[in-house]
């Protein structure tokens, strides 16, 4: 888990909200559990593929620490090869409108990849 620079999030109204986004702020966590919101159940390797640009490293411990934070189940299969799957924990679900509201706000701010590249060959 990331370091949070208080010890007591009750020093001002935004320490609650440093703490939060400690917690679901990793550089793949939003977009883990995205997915996880959109599929209830994925693999390792279905995470992986829709998110292209992860290490699987990185993938790795973004849902180790979401796991560790009551966000995520892992199920291991006791199989070979190893199955292993992810799903969002009822403390996981209440991130839905949180996750919902970035999503909204992205789709209404952030220009998608093709007008962005439109733009910078345009100049």
């Amino acid at each position: 888990m990331p370091r949070i620079r208080h010890k007591n999030l009750d020093c001002s109204p935004g320490c609650v909200v440093e703490g939060a986004l400690a917690l679901i702020g990793g550089k793949w966590k939003g977009v883990v559990l995205y997915h996880l919101l959109k599929e209830d159940v994925l693999r390792f390797n279905e995470i992986r593929k829709r998110l292209p640009n992860v290490t699987q490293r990185m993938l790795t411990t973004q849902l180790r620490e979401l796991e560790a934070d009551g966000f995520v189940e892992r199920k291991v299969y006791p199989e070979v090869p190893p199955k292993v799957e992810y799903r969002l924990t009822a403390h996981g679900q209440t991130l839905a409108p949180i996750i919902g509201a970035l999503k909204a706000w992205g789709d209404e701010h952030i220009a998608p990849a093709s007008a962005v590249s439109d733009l910078a060959t345009a100049g």
